[in-house]
């Protein structure tokens, strides 16, 4: 268990953060390499420079934060609640997330190419201009989610809820998706399916 009067910015690599709460803090340069937690509680904190790398997080709550040019190395999130949280600038490599609530998250040009993200509700989430070429977005729930000029080629999206997605301006060549999903998409672009 942490000290509560330890610095937030203070070196935590390998530290386990489970049932810790934060509020309103800025995490500066944290070192969170490692890092283990369960149903820890993060609400409208600020991360700039922090490296989650290879750290572990399940039931947590990162709810309406701010997370710029940190890094994501190999982390995994297992039913975490990131609504209302924001990325700028940030590196995904290997990114694992496996249900939760990611809705009204922003990740607009986010590099999530080798990311995994499946069973992730993500109603309302920015991801315009997202390059996801090859990633994993499977049975997920993008209702409402903005895609304008995201590029999803090759990626993996079968199972996935996209209610709004226009063919048009998301480039899906060679993605997988499933039957229903081909003729969601094949409707939307006016194509008339008859037989």
């Amino acid at each position: 268990m942490l000290d509560r009067d330890e610095a937030p910015d203070r070196d935590w690599y390998g530290a386990d953060l489970s049932g810790e709460a934060f509020d309103a803090l800025a995490f500066l340069e944290t070192d969170l390499t490692d890092a283990r937690a369960t149903a820890a509680s993060f609400t409208d904190c600020l991360f700039r420079g922090v490296r989650f790398n290879a750290s572990a997080w399940t039931g947590s709550a990162f709810t309406n934060c701010t997370f710029v040019r940190c890094r994501f190395f190999s982390s995994t999130f297992t039913g975490c609640k990131l609504v209302g949280s924001r990325f700028e600038r940030c590196a995904f490599d290997h990114l694992t997330v496996d249900g939760g609530d990611w809705s009204f998250t922003g990740l607009a040009a986010a590099d999530l190419r080798t990311a995994r993200l499946s069973g992730v509700r993500m109603r309302e989430s920015d991801l315009t201009k997202v390059r996801g070429k090859g990633m994993t977005l499977s049975h997920c729930d993008l209702d409402a989610a903005l895609l304008t000029g995201a590029d999803l080629s090759a990626a993996d999206l079968r199972g996935s809820l996209m209610t709004t997605l226009d063919p048009r301006e998301t480039d899906l060549r060679g993605a997988q998706v499933t039957v229903d999903q081909a003729l969601a998409i094949a409707t939307a672009l006016g194509v008339q399916i008859t037989g």
